[in-house]
């Protein structure tokens, strides 16, 4: 009878991951309003019924993707502020390379994000709520490491913010623009495993000279 109720259990989480993975390439590519929770139901293997046994509503199974998807961007956000026990100019370049590869491993991520907020503005709250206080924290702490190895010498002081901004603008930008710069681009975005190792370099190359000593 235990036994039978674990199995059981397991079998109910199992279909609702699967109904989650689905719904999360159905919200992903569509947004909100283009999904269909009959294509979800398809993609997951599962009756329309079965569906709404796990998940009453659209908004209900949405909201769990935006709530997942948010979390993983608090991730990337925090990523580009590197390793405090680096020093800054190892720390910025760590930061940025592992943000660039974030989006890269989630290109559809930003995107999502940026239409989730325009169309419903209140998401930004739910963004903001969960990474702002961890962001805040590490941001006055690599604003103070920077402000010091400025003072030192080692390299020019800037704005961390102005510096975050740049590092989202060319990591982001490299995934959003990819598929319809590759036909403009020709044999530079031929390989794509290969542009996207050069585009990294590149951007991480681009910010660090920002803060080098002139």
């Amino acid at each position: 009878m235990f036994i039978a109720i674990i199995m059981k259990s397991n079998d109910k989480q199992t279909k609702e991951q699967e109904i989650l993975k689905a719904a999360e390439q159905e919200f992903l590519t569509k947004g909100y309003d283009g999904a269909r929770t009959t294509s979800i139901a398809q993609a997951a293997g599962v009756t329309h019924a079965m569906l709404h046994y796990y998940f009453r509503t659209k908004e209900q199974l949405f909201d769990r993707i935006v709530e997942s998807k948010f979390s993983t961007m608090s991730q990337s956000l925090i990523a580009i502020l590197g390793d405090p026990t680096l020093p800054i100019v190892e720390r910025l370049k760590v930061g940025i390379g592992a943000h660039f590869d974030f989006v890269a491993e989630n290109p559809q991520l930003p995107r999502f994000v940026i239409n989730e907020i325009v169309s419903r503005p209140e998401r930004y709250d739910v963004l903001y709520k969960r990474v702002g206080s961890v962001v805040d924290n590490v941001y006055n702490g690599l604003q103070a490491d920077i402000d010091r190895a400025a003072a030192r010498g080692e390299i020019e002081r800037v704005d961390v913010r102005m510096l975050l901004i740049s590092i989202m603008s060319l990591n982001i930008f490299t995934f959003l623009a990819y598929p319809f710069m590759e036909p403009l681009m020709g044999e530079l975005m031929a390989n794509r495993e290969r542009f996207i190792e050069a585009r990294k370099a590149e951007n991480i190359a681009t910010i660090l000279k920002r803060i080098e000593k002139r």
